[in-house]
């Protein structure tokens, strides 16, 4: 053990319990090294300073690609270091000694729900606030073994909270262990708070989402309804925590070539580096909190890169690059065995605008596997999104947890049995190769949810044209609505711009890209005719042409 010697008393009953618990996360091998490399020889305990320089996070003047820019973010992570060790570990006169050192560690770190990772996390923030002499409404019960929380946030203090979350990972993904500073760039998330305004406050159909000042939105958003949203939408949000404490306690043990694998970021650190794509950083950040799948880990490699523009590995297909349509879409994902993120921008204008202006929305699709040319839904699951100008996650409908509000109608609906649960997850048709006739044509273009004549969300052919109808029509995904102010009305819009991710790792495009060499060599030798294949030029199809255009009812004796 890190903080034991020959000489020292049997490990009591509680120092057992608490390195069991720490055993359990697998933590307890790099807690006992880390213990051992920042403590006191002499007293045997880690001195207050010390554990709080090890969790300092400082970033002087970090890069936003939002308009909406909290002067007071720098200083707030200044204290996060300090709030972590002054909230959660023990300190004696000579310092945190072992049993501190570790009971705190299993305080914040130890295996628990993910309301109660949320509500440490809280904490921590609200002690931050504290220390930077900004006013808070979050109030603790500090004897509760719960963490019981009460009072509200305001939308400026989610954007911070947020914000403080990223930054986190960011340092955890990106900064090498040699270095103490580095650059951090602060995605636009108005997204996820414009989510959580809308879950948690009461806003009239009148708030217009598109030209809302975050920092200055002046609503009140109830702490447990924050807390409901963020177990349904964004459940990853309180792993940040665990994954930076680690990640700091491994910077202060390893040797500067072995402190795992973040890279430092030097690519492109411009506001304005990936706001031409509909992936951006905020986006794929919102997408991969969502609860834990297999893409996840795929999701965040494009979060953190050093210049997401660049990742054309995973941008599999873009209209305004590829070109629109089904032909042009089909022929840059056939062939990918992987999940897919489908991306789809659009215009719709507002008809209760005077100025008719045209609203942008972004909504999205994943899925499990690769598209197939079929007339019949197909897939194994998925997810729909609203992205933008508001993010939700729309499960498949057997999921725990719905996550959006549901009426009653919804409720009637869901509580018949046999009625609400499919699987038409995703649709993909192209143009049947041979012509024949069809006396109910099956709909050409991609579909997600519903069913092939009233699809929740339709892509035409041409990709002109976006149809998105009301959850009623379709029983895979949860309901809930995909673009603002949807009514029970289809909705058709114009299609600005559509996107392809392959999230199937290297594996599924090394085998995307094998599939399509094959094609390539099939396709360069069905060009060819190689004439020496005829025997003679009367077998040959030039002299039956030939002969047929001559004289057709010409009669030819028979050769018997």
């Amino acid at each position: 053990m890190g903080a034991s010697s020959s000489t020292e008393q049997p490990a009591s009953a509680e120092q057992r319990e608490l390195e069991n618990i720490a055993a359990s996360t697998g933590a307890l091998p790099l807690l006992q090294k880390s213990f051992s490399n920042l403590s006191d020889p002499q007293t045997n305990a880690i001195s207050v300073q010390t554990l709080q320089q090890c969790f300092h996070l400082c970033y002087e003047d970090p890069v936003c690609e939002s308009q909406q820019k909290p002067e007071s973010f720098p200083r707030l992570l200044d204290h996060l270091g300090s709030s972590i060790v002054d909230l959660f570990f023990l300190s004696e006169k000579g310092g945190i000694n072992w049993l501190g050192f570790l009971g705190g560690y299993v305080k914040y770190c130890g295996r628990m729900s993910t309301s109660m990772s949320l509500n440490i996390l809280l904490r921590i923030f609200a002690m931050a606030v504290k220390k930077l002499g900004l006013s808070s409404n979050l109030e603790f019960e500090p004897d509760d073994a719960d963490c019981k929380i009460n009072g509200s946030l305001l939308p400026s203090d989610l954007l911070l909270l947020l914000w403080m979350c990223w930054a986190m990972l960011w340092n955890v993904r990106t900064l090498k262990s040699s270095e103490r500073k580095g650059n951090l760039l602060l995605p636009d998330i108005n997204h996820l708070v414009l989510s959580t305004v809308v879950a948690c406050a009461e806003v009239d159909s009148s708030f217009d989402l598109w030209n809302c000042d975050i920092v200055g939105l002046d609503v009140q958003l109830p702490v447990g309804k924050f807390l409901n949203w963020a177990i349904t939408t964004a459940p990853i949000l309180s792993d940040c925590l665990t994954q930076y404490v680690n990640r700091r306690l491994q910077i202060s043990v390893l040797a500067e070539d072995e402190a795992g694998s973040s890279e430092s970021i030097s690519g492109d650190m411009s506001p304005n580096a990936s706001q031409a794509l509909l992936l951006t950083r905020g986006r794929a950040w919102a997408i991969s909190l969502a609860p834990r799948s297999t893409i996840t880990e795929e999701i965040l490699k494009l979060c953190f890169s050093a210049d997401i523009v660049g990742t054309d590995e995973n941008l599999l297909y873009r209209s305004s690059t590829h070109g629109k349509g089904l032909n042009r879409f089909w022929s840059n994902v056939e062939g990918y065995h992987g999940p897919l993120l489908v991306l789809i921008s659009a215009n719709s204008e507002d008809a209760y605008q005077d100025n008719n202006k045209a609203r942008k929305w972004i909504i999205g699709a994943l899925t499990q596997q690769g598209f197939e040319n079929k007339d019949t839904f197909y897939g194994s699951s998925g997810n729909l999104y609203a992205i933008s100008p508001i993010f939700h996650v729309f499960s498949p409908s057997g999921a725990c947890g719905r996550g959006q509000g549901t009426c009653i109608e919804d409720v009637r609906i869901h509580s018949l049995p046999g009625l609400w649960k499919e699987k038409n997850y995703v649709y993909s048709h192209l143009h049947p190769t041979g012509r024949v006739y069809e006396s109910h044509p099956k709909p050409v273009g991609i579909a997600f949810g519903g069913t092939t004549t009233n699809a929740r969300v339709f892509i035409d052919e041409d990709f002109a044209k976006l149809t998105v109808r009301h959850h009623a029509m379709d029983k895979t995904y949860q309901p809930g609505s995909l673009i603002p102010n949807q009514g029970f009305l289809p909705v058709e819009a114009s299609i600005s711009e559509v996107e392809v991710w392959g999230l199937g790792g290297k594996t599924a495009k090394e085998v995307q890209d094998s599939y399509k060499k094959r094609e390539e060599l099939f396709t360069e030798q069905r060009r060819k005719v190689d004439l020496k294949t005829f025997a003679t030029w009367d077998d040959s199809p030039e002299k039956m042409m030939m002969d047929m255009m001559g004289d057709p009812n010409r009669v030819q004796r028979e050769d018997r």
